[in-house]
């Protein structure tokens, strides 16, 4: 490392010394805040509790507690990679977290961020109102299975198919799905979208394709290209994966079966790309312009 940090080893003391080191240094590169955390104090804080293998929610009762050598070596090391490498947070720890549950991640997927974990964390409420009646649901694009994880707790009595194109993203997925213990209702399937999954028919098909368009892939910030290319960029529009899904899901719905697309910014596009298609564009944190749910029926 620098001199830079050479010299804050030498000065600083205590969990407050880091931290105030940290989101410095974080502010001062400019780094982009998009892979859980939204500003420089909380990845700073995040960082370094983790590190020092604290609980992630508890930061006061530590700020005055002064570091060990081998434990500022290590804080000063993640703070040199986020910020020299641009790596993003989740890569560093490997770790992602969605509400209560916490997720094993790496570069071989994307860093999970999908606004259809809120929604499961509330079992898709109102759109469905007997979660015990779902029994079969497909994850299409898994990545590092979080949403198959998610989708098996919300509707304990489903089975659950979680599929990716990417063999090296399911072996991430494998050690998830692993962790918590859904072996029995998860079923691991590599498989560009649907192509690989025969006649299966399904109460719930949730997917987070790619989405990003061509323009915007051009223009993602240094932490992004750390992500498998794969799981962001889907043609000129960024829709070439959704267009798939939509043009194929009908065959893989059971008679009243739902599915639920993320599309990040591009409702627009889709819209006047499918104006006969009646979207319902649900409510999440960020508003009701990124995740939509059809109906079977809708699509026939």
């Amino acid at each position: 490392m620098s001199n830079y940090y050479s010299e804050a080893a030498h000065d600083l003391k205590t969990v407050r010394d880091y931290l105030r080191f940290a989101v410095s240094r974080f502010n001062q590169a400019e780094l982009f805040f998009g892979h859980g955390s939204s500003n420089a104090y909380d990845e700073a804080a995040y960082l370094i509790l983790h590190t020092l293998h604290l609980p992630l929610d508890r930061l006061e009762p530590f700020l005055d507690a002064r570091l060990s050598d081998s434990e500022r070596d290590e804080v000063l090391d993640i703070i040199h990679r986020r910020v020299e490498h641009r790596i993003p947070a989740a890569y560093l720890t490997h770790q992602a977290i969605l509400g209560e549950f916490s997720f094993y991640v790496d570069e071989r997927v994307i860093v999970p961020r999908s606004y259809i974990a809120e929604l499961l964390l509330e079992q898709l409420n109102p759109w469905i109102a007997e979660p015990e009646a779902i029994r079969s649901v497909l994850d299409l694009c898994t990545g590092s299975g979080c949403l198959a994880i998610l989708a098996a707790h919300a509707f304990p009595s489903a089975s659950v198919d979680a599929a990716d194109l990417s063999a090296a993203a399911l072996a991430v997925a494998e050690r998830n799905v692993a962790d918590y213990q859904l072996q029995d209702r998860i079923n691991l399937i590599e498989s560009d979208l649907f192509s690989k999954l025969g006649g299966k028919r399904y109460d719930l098909i949730i997917s987070n394709p790619p989405y990003v368009d061509a323009a915007s892939v051009a223009a993602l910030p240094q932490e992004y290209l750390h992500e498998p290319k794969l799981a962001l960029g889907s043609g000129q529009d960024g829709l070439d994966a959704t267009r798939l899904i939509l043009g194929q899901a009908a065959q893989h719905l059971s008679d009243n079966g739902i599915l639920i697309v993320e599309i990040g910014h591009n409702r627009d596009a889709l819209e006047a790309a499918y104006p006969d298609l009646p979207f319902t564009w649900l409510d999440v944190s960020a508003g009701d312009q990124f995740v939509f749910m059809l109906h079977r029926n809708d699509l026939i």
